[in-house]
């Protein structure tokens, strides 16, 4: 096993202190019997061949099933980074490399077995870290980490397993929680199909889900061709909270649009919703039709919901690209914000909004450090969803364990690795000392840069709308 000449974290000093207690009672009860002392954790085998870090691995199931795996390196420092998706290429991926580098071990779990129950995957995090453990030792400071549902289930890991986790950094997670982010995305939609793609599913996904996911994409696209689908689509945008900025069909990112650039705002909005390789919508489909399944029945809700003054509250440069587009277009705005309202609204089933709360309601009680990475541009999770974060966090007196930074960047957790490995290189200084380093755009730059990196760090100052749509509101 890899020497660890640093002192353990009390936190996994009490894990160590327990493991060696469980030891001790089995040589003493196995004295004069014959029986032999249980052995040393075995670590795992040679692995990543050409990896300078000279790792070894470990990989497994745990008892739902799920796969997990580990990477170690030979001067293992006593870190481990455990997320939700590692065994989905995490070993090739060029953050492992780095973190290899740096003496962390990293590794994690799948989603395969669990889907969106949520909690399940939370509960699966500290099972793989007991396993890991198991063959290595008790680390010195387990960090829970990782990207889009991986976010989520990092924060939830912060919020339900504080008790044997030192840290959670999630990545571009879905932060306001299982059921509010997908009322809002419920908004998303309903406002479209009213305007835009009549008789298109909202709720009720088919089960030719790839076919739900071209309608949608293709009355997008047709209406994007018009000034009054334009405007639709923008006001949809509004109402969604969605990034004005999106990546193109084939791949490419434009640049940022100008405050005041209207088109290239509406543009961005159009992009979120249906450009690039994970389009909102297509999404919108997918994830819902698994969210029904895993909630047994419909968990989100419009009731009581004012579309009228959702739009008020939206971002200013989007509100006010809206109300010009609806101008150009000759589109009487209040009309179909009247439409909007008189629309039969959707009722959730409670059953299955107690069951999908359970996934988790993120209540903002930290009780260990949480620094949180989005990227502005996410059409996914989107980034207003970081303002609910820290409001829960706020309101439970925990708002000295947060922090939370952004990266300037279109698509969905579209982060370069470097970033990723500065914001992980926080955290561990944050735990090595006990205070909070430097997290302005500035300092997480730096240390980017300090981690080598060809690309051009991004990270920005930003200061994220009002979510709309909290739970419980």
């Amino acid at each position: 096993m890899p020497a660890r000449p640093r002192p353990l974290h009390p936190r996994r000093a009490a894990t160590a202190a327990a493991v060696l207690a469980a030891v001790a009672l089995a040589m003493t009860a196995g004295a004069g019997t014959g029986l032999a002392a249980p052995p040393a954790p075995p670590g795992g085998a040679p692995c990543l061949p050409g990896s300078p870090a000279q790792p070894t691995c470990i990989s497994g199931t745990l008892d739902d099933g799920t796969p997990y795996a580990f990477a170690v390196p030979a001067a293992w420092n006593g870190t481990v980074v455990v997320a939700l998706d590692y065994t989905a290429g995490g070993p090739d991926e060029p953050l492992t490399g780095r973190l290899l580098a740096d003496g962390v071990a990293r590794g994690g779990t799948a989603r395969t077995v669990t889907g969106w129950n949520i909690r399940d995957a939370i509960d699966n995090q500290a099972e793989a870290l007991t396993r890991f453990e198991a063959a290595y030792g008790p680390a010195r400071y387990a960090i829970a980490s990782g990207t889009s549902m991986g976010g989520f289930v990092s924060a939830g890991v912060a919020q339900v397993h504080s008790e044997v986790f030192d840290a959670a950094v999630p990545f571009c997670g879905g932060l306001s929680g299982s059921v509010a982010q997908w009322n809002q995305k419920l908004d998303t939609v309903f406002v479209l199909e009213r305007l835009v793609a009549p008789g298109l599913p909202v709720i009720d996904i088919p089960a030719d889900v790839p076919g739900a996911q071209r309608a949608w994409i293709d009355a997008l696209t047709k209406a994007q061709q018009t000034p009054e689908g334009r405007a639709r689509i923008a006001l949809a945008g509004a109402i969604g909270q969605l990034p004005a900025w999106g990546v193109r069909p084939d791949g490419s990112t434009p640049p940022p649009p100008a405050k005041g650039d209207l088109p290239a705002l509406q543009e961005g909005v159009f992009l979120a919703l249906a450009g690039g390789p994970l389009p909102y919508v297509g999404q919108a489909m997918s994830s819902r039709r698994q969210i029904t399944a895993v909630a047994g029945g419909n968990p989100s809700t419009n009731v009581g919901v004012d579309y009228g003054a959702q739009l008020r509250a939206a971002e200013p440069d989007l509100r006010r690209a809206v109300r010009e587009l609806y101008r150009t277009a000759g589109l009487d705005l209040d009309a179909d914000l009247r439409t909007l309202a008189a629309a039969p609204r959707i009722a959730a089933d409670p059953a299955a909004v107690e069951r999908f709360a359970r996934g988790i309601v993120l209540d903002g009680a930290l009780r260990i450090p949480v620094l949180t990475v989005s990227n502005i541009g996410d059409q996914i999770s989107t980034v207003a969803q970081q303002q609910s974060y820290e409001a829960q966090v706020r309101r439970a007196g925990a708002a000295p364990l947060l922090r939370q930074t952004y990266v300037e960047s279109a698509g969905h957790c579209t982060f370069s690795p470097a970033e990723q490995q500065a914001a992980l290189r926080v955290m561990t200084e944050r735990l090595e000392t006990g205070r909070w380093p430097a997290t302005d755009p500035r300092a997480m730059n730096a240390r980017a840069e300090q981690a080598g990196t060809e690309q051009a760090p991004r990270y920005l100052r930003y200061d994220p709308p009002r979510f709309n749509r909290p739970f419980p509101g």
